[in-house]
């Protein structure tokens, strides 16, 4: 029983830990800001916030094709690759 119990403790914590926030109005507003100067666009819905305050963007659609993009937390590019 105490097996469980503390096996469910463990799960409870380490779930949030674990969990990428969404995004606020304010952040996505200056990733639409960031993604216009490099002509493109994504939905907010492929958005997620990384635990080091980094954003990594699922099917950014831009002027000569899609791609994964991830950016910094102050709003730069990191790193993008072709779909």
């Amino acid at each position: 029983m105490k097996k469980i119990v503390l096996a469910a403790v463990i799960a409870a914590f380490a779930a949030p830990a674990f969990a990428n926030d969404e995004a606020t109005p304010e952040q996505i507003a200056r990733i639409d800001e960031a993604l216009a100067a490099m002509t493109c666009e994504v939905d907010s819905d492929n958005i997620e916030v990384e635990d080091d305050g980094s954003f990594d963007l699922d099917d950014v659609i831009c002027a000569d094709g899609q791609y994964d993009v991830k950016l910094n937390a102050d709003f730069t590019e990191k790193e993008r690759r072709k779909e």
